[in-house]
């Protein structure tokens, strides 16, 4: 009572039109308020966005795509979705109207009677499922469902909460920051990982939300987030009969589909998760239905898994006593005397001929003999040493790689072989050098390589062709980008258009480089850029008055703004026959194109029958034709003494509009 009490906007009035009763819940993006709609005179929920998300650079952006986000949701009609009813912004304050449901949030019922039975928790399931299958078929996505979302009014119906708060967020904080926002303990590998998500990123939180609700607790908890987003991203989840015996595997099989790591094993949205967990209601026995897992209920929450918002590129300090991922060199010290290899034979003096030893010196002239000789020995051992060092180690032992590149695999082994050298092959494709042609060396070309050594040619296998898939065209952006990628083809992106029947984030075109279309069964090579136009949906139509035109010109008015026309009858005193009255919406109103508008046409004047009145007293018949809304008028034949109704100016069962003035001739 107390946030309430002190809570500035309690008791205020925002817009002129909403007075705000008490605070009801605050989270991580917004503040829900009761609040009392004072021009209909009934009860909303107002959520007001927090301030900060409006300031700085992407504040402007965010504005913008929430209202976007809000008149999208609001066009969703389904009676397990919470309507929207208006949005608007008054001064800094950015708000939405919505349904008010009166009782509890699923997050509140676990907590306060722990699981839930089988049964129940399979009602609520389907009620999360059919409403998000709805939103699904048209290409929307909800990015945030928890047990916060899921509203169960005291008449027991289910009613999910919060479609486009979460997208108009996490578009923003993505392209600005580079965060995701959500809540950690439902959040999908792939939103985790890549920041992608599609109709089975849902289907992955209502897995959860399955779990939790068998189970009394999340699977997955920790003492920060990252700790959670690495077992959503690295563990598969486990199957609730692990924390309750009892359960059958025909709910293990369920939890284990809907909340499946990669998302190509699950179903493909909502409508399909429906159809596996009614398939799976049926299977089960009513003692079964019934049952509930014996866990304590607490209000309190696990650490770190329901934060009210999440930052998952927070990176961890190393601490000392931790080793990095680089690796440790340890320096090895030459010192000055270690011993280095020299080659063989360098600095050996050549054997000689054997020799006499005598006791006394040779002669002088031999001395000078023997020198000689023994000098020019060593000028012949060190000439054959120079060049052996020449010719195996010095740059006679080596040579260049000639040209090969561009040309025929042929031409370039004659090349190899003139130079010495020898050739390896390995082929490659490449999207322009001829099949059979070089295209690239190791050694490269003009490198120094040792004589009889071997070069490896790449030759060319020609263009890596691959063919477009099918799958692009009319799905959703993530699917068909998915499917270009596994085909070895890049989706790129221009700007997105707004289309009259393809729904938001579904491609329109596909188109190549050359501007050719991109069909199916198209051959192009391999990382070639395909360009996907993104439908906007229907483009935004502000609405024109047709009050008081001619049907005719009213409908081909609103025709060629793109919207439907729709028409009903009424009489008018005022507006001739075949003009319209009125029209809903009324004039200025944003519609998208394709929406209706309902035209009231005139059927001109309401027209009464007029009794017979004949031998009447006058006071008589003139309070008939008064009644009628129709002017009496007396003419007295004789005086009119006796009062009678001689003969009336507009014959009975005549029909005339009201106001007619009709004469009463009296006797």
């Amino acid at each position: 009572m107390g946030a309430t009490v002190t809570d500035p906007l309690v008791g205020r009035l925002v817009d002129g039109r909403y007075e705000i009763v008490s605070r009801i819940a605050r989270g991580g993006m917004a503040t829900v308020y009761l609040a009392v709609d004072r021009r209909l005179d009934r009860d909303v929920a107002l959520k007001v966005m927090h301030p900060h998300l409006a300031e700085g650079t992407s504040g402007a952006d965010f504005v913008a795509r929430f209202r976007r986000e809000a008149r999208t949701a609001a066009r969703l009609t389904h009676p397990g979705l919470v309507g929207v009813f208006d949005q608007g912004l008054d001064g800094e304050t950015s708000y939405l109207t919505m349904e008010y449901v009166d009782g509890s949030n699923l997050r509140r019922r676990i907590a306060e009677q722990g699981a839930l039975t089988v049964g129940e928790t399979l009602r609520v399931t389907e009620a999360v499922l059919d409403a998000l299958a709805a939103a699904h078929r048209v290409g929307l996505v909800h990015r945030d469902i928890k047990p916060e979302n899921v509203l169960l009014a005291s008449d027991d119906r289910v009613k999910l909460a919060d479609f486009g708060l979460a997208r108009a967020v996490t578009e923003v904080t993505s392209t600005t920051t580079g965060t995701v926002l959500g809540t950690v303990a439902y959040l999908a590998p792939e939103l985790v990982v890549r920041g992608a998500s599609d109709a089975r990123t849902d289907v992955y939180a209502c897995g959860i939300l399955l779990y939790e609700m068998l189970v009394g607790a999340q699977p997955f908890t920790g003492e920060t987030p990252i700790q959670v987003a690495f077992q959503h991203v690295n563990n598969d989840i486990p199957a609730p009969s692990d924390a309750v015996s009892w359960l059958p595997a025909e709910v293990d099989e369920l939890v284990a589909a809907l909340a499946a790591r990669s998302p190509d094993d699950r179903p493909l949205d909502a409508a399909a998760a429906l159809t596996l967990v009614r398939r799976t209601r049926a299977s089960l026995d009513a003692e079964t239905l019934a049952r509930r897992a014996d866990v304590e209920p607490s209000i309190a929450l696990p650490a770190a898994t329901d934060p009210d918002e999440t930052d998952l590129d927070a990176e961890a300090e190393p601490t000392d006593d931790v080793p990095t991922d680089e690796t440790t060199r340890l320096p090895v010290p030459r010192p000055s005397g270690a011993t280095v290899a020299l080659p063989i034979g360098l600095g050996a003096a050549p054997p000689s001929a054997p020799v006499s030893v005598v006791d006394t010196a040779p002669p002088p002239r031999r001395r000078r003999v023997r020198v000689l000789a023994m000098l020019l020995v060593l000028l012949l051992a060190l000439g054959g040493l120079g060049t052996w060092w020449y010719l195996r180690v010095g740059p006679g032992a080596w040579t260049t790689v000639p040209s090969v590149l561009q040309v025929t695999e042929d031409e370039a082994k004659a090349a190899l072989d003139d130079a010495g050298l020898d050739a390896s092959r390995v082929e490659a494709f490449d999207p322009t050098a001829p099949v059979g042609t070089v295209v690239a060396s190791d050694p490269a070309v003009g490198e120094r390589v040792r004589k009889e050594g071997v070069v490896e040619l790449t030759v060319s296998k020609g263009p890596d062709y691959v063919n477009v898939p099918q799958g692009v065209v009319n799905e959703l952006q993530a699917n068909a980008e998915k499917t270009l990628a596994d085909a070895g083809l890049k989706a790129t992106y221009p700007p997105a258009e707004y289309h009259d029947t393809v729904p938001n984030g579904v491609v329109i075109s596909a188109t190549l480089p050359d501007g050719s279309p991109a069909d199916p069964g198209v051959r192009s090579t391999r990382g070639t850029e395909v360009a996907l136009v993104v439908s906007k949906g229907p483009a935004p139509v502000t609405v024109v008055s047709v009050v008081n035109e001619p049907l005719d010109g009213a409908t081909a008015t609103l025709d060629g703004l793109g919207l439907k026309v729709a028409t009903a009858e009424a009489f008018s005193d005022t507006v001739e026959a075949g003009h319209v009255i009125s029209q809903d919406p009324p004039d200025k109103t944003q519609l998208f194109r394709g929406d209706t508008v309902t035209l009231t046409v005139s059927k001109g004047p309401e027209l009464f029958e007029i009794p017979k009145l004949i031998g009447m007293q006058y006071d008589e018949a003139a309070a008939a034709l008064t009644a009628l809304g129709m002017e009496p008028k007396r003419s007295n034949v004789l005086g009119g003494i006796f009062g009678t109704v001689r003969d009336q100016s507009v014959g009975s069962g005549q029909k005339v509009a009201k106001g007619t003035v009709i004469t009463l001739t009296v006797v």
